[in-house]
């Protein structure tokens, strides 16, 4: 029978009320949808490695097409990784180190051809110092010399000194680290044997690392019977260096700590802030410097981020990539984290020469390349190393202090000065044991926290670690959405067919 245009009509008709209630949830196809936008709040390298591995990993997902935007309160992106000039030379002035098992970072420097920047001579120099306050209670003899079989014998004799003073101490030492080091490794494992975290804790019990933020770098080390007086002296002044703290911090920020003291460290020539600065520029970003996100909101289907200049900006998913210790972000609804402070580190570059003076010695080549110290308030550094050597008369030094170096201090200290430049660094969390973590996940969306894993540790390796972790999160939390979107589709279809 031929179909009349009024029955048609009436077919529309009976049929609309069936369609209206799936049409309001149907938005079409993924290439009918606006890309959603993703924000990231910072632009060191836990931002930058989000947005570099959500780019690499997202390419079949609804977030390949995502446009992100990343906001920097500074006017250059880096975060924590910051350069100084000292008399137009560039040193580090925040992260310095990479060590060679750092393969996330490692991979960042071969991918955009930066060059790797390995230690100078003076750098390298196994002339070390421990001061106690009065007196020098270990001290090392110095290399660098011309002749390499020359600078072999040095280092035997060092080790042999040492090994006197400190036994087989040293050798299970190394074994702790190596055993930290290789659990750490489990990180680079294949996407298909490596887990998503959506918890700290999770992330750290499936390697192995977990049982060491439960107690002490002193109660660790005092487990794997290491002598008190190798954990006083030696520990203690890496652990003073690398995290400005005591052997009390948490076992597994220690073990890092003791981690980046080996052999085979380096950096990136001209400024570690450039791995960041060349993920951001090769992950198709839009960057907003100098703008600081004040508040942070959810609104039902999206996030609104306003900045100090008075901007707003619609957000699907929001990364917050920056420590919120000392940031004052407003978030609504509000969320929970555990109360945190971060350790300040003065770092003051001094262009000038050492008072030997100050250390009982007559003359500077008395004086070690590098001054650890014991834990000990009296003391007012925590370390003292010559960055670069022009001449007998003429170094540059880099001082580390907990309160920042006056000039009485230094003057002291330093029989010239021609140039100082002083950095405020918060650098790191203060570590304790056990510790408390800050949730991934802030709240029950898309609203993602980075810098949770730094109460596990604080590097750039660890960040970009956690970086990828949170780029993988996003999308498996994401695509889960958007497979629940399609089974409401399919669900409204079969309902129609069934009611045709």
């Amino acid at each position: 029978m031929k179909n009349s245009p009024i029955a048609i009509s009436l077919l529309f008709a009976l049929l609309s009320p069936v369609l209206l209630p799936c049409s309001g949830d149907f938005t079409g196809g993924v290439e009918d949808e606006s890309p959603p936008t993703v924000c990231i709040v910072g632009s060191g390298i836990g931002g930058s490695s989000v947005a570099h591995f959500l780019r690499n990993y997202s390419v079949s997902t609804g977030l390949n097409r995502a446009k992100i935007l990343m906001f920097e309160r500074h006017e250059i992106v880096g975060g924590r990784m910051r350069t100084v000039t000292v008399a137009g030379d560039t040193f580090e002035a925040g992260g310095s180190i990479l060590h060679p098992k750092n393969y996330h970072v490692k991979d960042f420097v071969e991918r955009f051809n930066l060059t790797v920047r390995l230690p100078t001579p003076i750098e390298e120099s196994s002339a070390i110092g421990i001061w106690d306050g009065k007196k020098f209670v270990v001290k090392t003899f110095g290399s660098g010399t011309k002749f390499p079989f020359l600078d072999t014998i040095v280092s035997w004799v060092n080790d042999l000194y040492l090994f006197l003073r400190y036994g087989f101490s040293l050798l299970r030492m190394s074994s702790f680290i190596e055993n930290t080091v290789d659990n750490f490794l489990k990180y680079y494992e294949s996407l298909e044997s490596r887990p998503i975290f959506d918890n700290v804790e999770g992330m750290l019990k499936w390697s192995g690392l977990y049982n060491l933020t439960k107690l002490t770098l002193q109660e660790k080390l005092s487990e794997a019977q290491l002598s008190p007086l190798l954990v006083n002296e030696l520990v203690t002044v890496i652990t003073r260096i690398n995290y400005g703290q005591s052997v009390l911090i948490s076992g597994l920020a220690g073990a890092v700590s003791l981690a980046g003291s080996g052999g085979g460290l380096w950096s990136v020539e001209g400024g570690n802030w450039q791995m960041a600065a060349k993920l951001i520029n090769h992950s198709d970003i839009t960057l907003h410097l100098n703008e600081k996100i004040e508040s942070i909101s959810h609104l039902g289907n999206h996030y609104e981020l306003n900045s100090t200049k008075g901007n707003s900006y619609k957000c699907d998913v929001t990364v917050v990539a920056t420590p919120l210790d000392e940031v004052d972000i407003q978030f609504s609804p509000a969320i929970s984290i555990p109360k945190r402070e971060l350790q300040h580190t003065h770092a003051t570059f001094v262009r000038g020469l050492l008072n030997p003076g100050y250390f009982g010695m007559k003359s500077l080549s008395d004086v070690p390349a590098l001054l650890g110290t014991l834990e000990d308030p009296l003391i007012p550094f925590s370390c003292i190393s010559i960055l670069r050597k022009y001449s007998k008369t003429d170094m540059t030094y880099k001082i580390f202090t907990r309160q920042p170096a006056s000039d009485s201090l230094l003057d002291e200290l330093f029989s010239r000065r021609t140039e100082t430049v002083r950095i405020d660094w918060g650098a790191y969390p203060k570590y304790h044991a056990p510790e408390v973590f800050a949730p991934f996940i802030l709240d029950d969306h898309h609203l993602y926290y980075v810098n949770a894993f730094e109460n596990a540790a604080s590097t750039m390796e660890t960040s970009a670690v956690a970086g990828e972790n949170i780029a993988r999160l996003i999308i498996s939390r994401f695509m889960t959405k958007e497979s629940s979107s399609s089974s409401e589709k399919r669900s409204c279809s079969s309902g129609l067919h069934s009611d045709l």
